[in-house]
């Protein structure tokens, strides 16, 4: 693994060669028991086949530890007060800072992020390529996760995402603010957090005992040790310059040959949307950032309402700090002096780890994934305050191919076979289909297009030929009725109904609603009008979840889930016929 780093500083370094698979770890979620999952078997692999080291045995070693054992009796002679005395102040210290790892905990978190996550994101996808290189480098060697930071589901999603594939759960550094927060702070505890002040220069025990209690972790190999290289939340989404007094004392375990090797893992996580989005627009115009507390993550509850799209979490190559100072770090001079001495460290050192950091956020940021929506926001920015809908289309093609062609990622959909199946689904009750066909059908549908010559054929993309172009409009415009009718019967329940109903006064409605429409000259789809169209609307939507059915012994009522409604209004929008048929990727 060390010799698959290569040089450096070579620029190719930070474009990826090729493009892994990526596991959506939530549709398992989807389909089973959250509370399964939260109570299975969890065995993880750890550095060497170890046991697991206590929270409590961790404490011990530090306040024993001939490094702060040397410090207190520094702090003494300076101080004049007992030794004794000084002890104590370092357990206070060590029981403020350290984590409290328990099972309990882990599994409560465990289910509960699966109910919010799946409520907040469509995807989280995680490169597996990257989980088998983490597998493989916690075995061998003390391991530092070092993911990019825009949100504080950065660390949540980390933890919940080696649960997932049975790895040891990270001791992540947090901020002393996250501690305050009432059952909260003490629940992140013990799920692994060790907490930090943001400050703490002037203080020679904290650092010492701050120091000694990363490297503790690390030399004993117990679990990996997490934190932002940034040093806190990007409110721009633009990596921030690298703060390098965490990093330095992770590496000092190697340079004093504590260990043999550290592997250092950038992890980048890409976000269609963040959850922090107003409070970030409200920093940056000078509104101060409010204090975390827990009942400011009760009232932020009804983000669970919105759509935060799909996450992307690439795991990089692990690093290897022996492969990296090969032929420009001595190492010779940590032996001249007693490993318990601290010893400051050389210009050369200071740059090597100045280096490290920026050699891992440059890794960050090349393994980031884009969204077609940041395109089109970026094309959006730069043509306010209107745009024509061609020429964004047009504008959004161009920047992709030359995202692509400098060497970026971007996570485009499969849009025609995922279009294919979603209409599909919907339109289940005025076609007919042969069940669980789908992927027969849409081959049969292509086969008979190109055989009429209305479309070629690529390995990744469906093209309309220029002579098929009028008859794949025509066969477009077929279900243009069935596009827009299902659309306004989407947009009635969106918007019209938040209770209980039943098929009469949903049908009585609709049409009362289609019609103020067409006489409003908003929509011309009189075949909405149909009570055929409009019973298959509501049966289709049962059918696919989106309305559940209610009965008691007298009727039958129906209730909507709002965001699925609206999800799927906005889906058959996308969906609806335009006069140009673009390029389309498979």
């Amino acid at each position: 693994m060390a010799g698959a780093m290569g040089t450096m500083y070579l620029q190719n370094d930070f474009r990826s060669k090729k493009r892994e698979v990526f596991e959506d770890i939530l549709e398992e979620r989807r389909q089973s028991s959250d509370l399964c999952y939260a109570m299975k078997c969890y065995t993880p692999v750890i550095y060497k086949n170890l046991t697991p080291c206590k929270p409590s045995a961790i404490k011990s070693i530090v306040l024993a530890s001939s490094q702060l054992q040397y410090v207190i009796k520094q702090i003494s002679l300076e101080s004049g007060e007992s030794s004794e005395i000084i002890q104590e102040q370092a357990a206070e210290i060590l029981d403020e800072m350290a984590h409290n790892l328990h099972m309990g905990a882990i599994r409560l978190f465990a289910m509960s992020l699966s109910k919010i996550f799946k409520r907040l994101f469509q995807k989280v996808c995680v490169n597996e390529e990257g989980i088998h290189r983490l597998t493989q480098a916690i075995q061998e060697h003390p391991v530092v996760l070092l993911p990019s930071h825009r949100s504080y589901i950065d660390f949540l999603m980390m933890s919940y995402i080696l649960y997932t594939y049975d790895l040891a759960l990270p001791v992540i550094a947090a901020g002393m603010d996250f501690m305050g927060m009432k059952i909260v702070g003490e629940l992140l505890r013990m799920s692994g957090a060790f907490f930090m002040r943001r400050t703490f220069r002037g203080n020679k025990l904290y650092w010492a005992v701050f120091a000694e209690y990363v490297k503790t972790i690390l030399r004993n190999g117990h679990a990996p040790v997490e934190f932002f290289v940034e040093g806190q939340r990007s409110r721009t989404c633009k990596t921030l310059n690298p703060k390098l007094g965490l990093l330095n004392v992770a590496m000092e375990p190697f340079f004093k040959g504590e260990v043999f090797d550290t592997y250092l893992v950038p992890v980048s996580i890409s976000y269609e949307r963040i959850l922090e989005e107003s409070l970030y627009a409200h920093e940056l115009l000078g509104v101060p950032k409010p204090k975390e507390s827990t009942s400011g993550l009760i009232k932020a509850r009804k983000l669970l309402n919105d759509n935060f799209g799909s996450i992307h979490v690439y795991f990089g190559q692990p690093m290897s700090l022996r492969s990296l100072t090969s032929g420009r770090i001595n190492r010779s001079q940590y032996n001249l002096i007693p490993r318990h001495l601290s010893q400051r460290p050389s210009e050369a050192m200071l740059t090597f780890v100045r280096d490290i950091a920026h050699h891992v956020e440059l890794h960050q940021i090349a393994n980031m994934v884009l969204s077609p929506g940041v395109l089109i926001a970026t094309i959006l920015l730069q043509n306010l305050p209107v745009i024509n809908y061609d020429v964004l289309v047009e504008k959004t093609l161009w920047l992709k191919d030359l995202t692509e062609s400098f060497g970026g990622c971007l996570d485009w959909p499969e849009e025609i076979y995922k279009s294919f199946k979603f209409l599909r689904s919907v339109f289940t009750k005025e076609f007919i289909f042969f069940p669980d066909f789908e992927e027969k059908d849409f081959e049969e549908g292509c086969f008979l297009l190109t055989k009429c010559d209305i479309i070629h054929l690529t390995p990744l993309e469906i093209i309309v030929t220029e002579k098929g172009a009028n008859g794949a409009l025509f066969l477009s415009r077929m279900f243009q009725p069935f596009l827009e009718g299902y659309q306004l019967a989407c947009l009635y329940l969106a918007k019209e109904v938040f209770e209980t109903f039943t098929e009469k006064q949903y049908v009585s409605g609709l049409r009362s609603f289609i019609s103020q429409r067409i006489v409003g000259g908003v929509t011309k789809c009189y075949e909405a009008l149909s009570s055929d169209m409009q019973k298959n609307t509501l049966s289709s939507f049962v059918q696919v979840g989106i309305v559940k059915v209610i009965k008691s012994a007298t009727e039958t009522n129906f209730l909507v889930d709002q965001r699925s409604i609206r999800e799927t209004a906005e889906n058959l929008g996308l969906q609806m016929i335009k006069e140009k048929l673009p390029t389309a990727r498979l």
